[in-house]
């Protein structure tokens, strides 16, 4: 006997189909055993990265202090000593990025299994399920934010500012945060002083929005290089990638380069070193 289709099977399979969209299982607990990892949401995953993108840590010039207080402060952490949370701030292109991911990888390579987990700003309101997931996990996590910055009405940094310090679970002993931004307070300066002058009491008002990089143990600033770094640097990543040319031709040519962008940083001295790479044959 052949039974008839039942003309309600597509729309009941529709109407499944977008329960689970709206509540979809919880997310399987993940094995750890990559290095690093992409937190995304919509559903729940840590997204495994194979290679992460990275330049060598001799390889960053101009931030030797920036550089040697971030790494002792992570080979801390990896030891299961106390460390500090960190904000890497300032001019943009100088390493502040390239750093966090630098020092990840050089205490690795020093026999520590460390782990680094990237949380984009949008994804800062599901930060506490990520916790909960590597909270019991025996591996030690750098929970990376890079470029973070809020504008007025943006409330995400009020999940950040409970993590950081506060809340009844607190952040996890396993668990420590690098944060990157080119803004100190991680807020626009005209922003903050707006808003004051439109409260009843100003000064209540700085304080809720300085609150939130007050919570962050280190402050490393970054500053814009000069000539002879940004030279350095150059002829840092020729030696590294093995490229030989004359130093009176390369000198000419990169600070022609910087003019031509009107700026000086670790990034244009990249994008320099790529075209010159490109130029002279040499696959980086």
């Amino acid at each position: 006997m052949i039974t008839a289709p039942d003309p309600q099977g597509p729309y009941l399979r529709r109407i499944a189909e977008a329960l689970e969209r709206l509540s979809p299982a919880p997310m399987a607990e993940p094995d750890f055993a990559a290095q690093a990892y992409v937190w995304h949401t919509g559903p729940d995953r840590l997204e495994r990265v194979p290679d992460v993108a990275r330049v060598g840590l001799g390889l960053l010039v101009g931030i030797t202090r920036a550089r040697d207080t971030l790494l002792e402060n992570t080979r801390h952490f990896a030891r299961g000593l106390p460390a500090n949370n960190a904000l890497l701030w300032g001019a943009r292109g100088m390493g502040k990025s390239s750093l966090v991911k630098a020092v990840h990888s050089a205490v690795r390579d020093e026999g520590h299994d460390l782990k680094i987990v990237e949380l984009s700003r949008e994804d800062l309101p599901s930060v506490h399920r990520l916790l909960g997931h590597l909270r019991g996990s025996k591996a030690r996590f750098i929970l990376f934010c890079d470029d973070l910055s809020f504008s007025h009405d943006d409330q995400h940094y009020k999940s950040l500012k409970a993590v950081l310090d506060g809340g009844i679970a607190g952040r996890p002993d396993n668990v420590l945060i690098y944060a990157t931004s080119n803004r100190r307070h991680l807020m626009p300066r005209d922003m903050i002083e707006n808003e004051a002058q439109a409260a009843i009491h100003s000064t209540e008002v700085v304080e809720e929005k300085v609150s939130l990089s007050d919570r962050f143990g280190l402050w490393l600033g970054f500053h814009p290089c000069d000539q002879a770094e940004y030279l350095e640097m150059i002829r840092g990543y020729a030696e590294a990638h093995g490229l030989r040319i004359p130093d009176d031709r390369l000198r000419a040519e990169a600070i022609e380069w910087q003019a031509t962008r009107g700026a000086r940083s670790g990034r244009v001295a990249w994008q320099f070193f790529c075209d010159l790479a490109a130029r002279e044959g040499i696959a980086l």
